[in-house]
């Protein structure tokens, strides 16, 4: 039998992702990410970029397809953080 990991790997990526929306959502609706730490993010931002970086060089869909979304989603949330300071 052949099990594709690679189905495994993207619902991981689906709750993962999408765990980051309430958040985005929440600092939107307030107009405030004052309880939201900037350098936890921008540290985040850097990781997920390597993530990326790495999903390319192994050609893994789930991985490439979370960290495009999250970084998406922290980017987000790093832009309301300095807009709204």
């Amino acid at each position: 039998m052949d099990f594709n990991y690679e189905i495994i790997g993207t619902l991981a990526a689906i709750l993962t992702t999408i765990s980051f929306v309430p958040q985005v959502v929440k600092i939107w609706k307030l107009k405030s990410a004052e309880n939201v730490s900037l350098s936890m993010y921008l540290v985040l931002f850097t990781g997920l970029i390597l993530w990326l970086w790495y999903g390319f060089l192994i050609d893994s869909f789930s991985i490439k397809f979370a960290n495009t979304i999250t970084l998406v989603l922290v980017s987000f949330i790093i832009y309301f953080k300095i807009k709204y300071k």
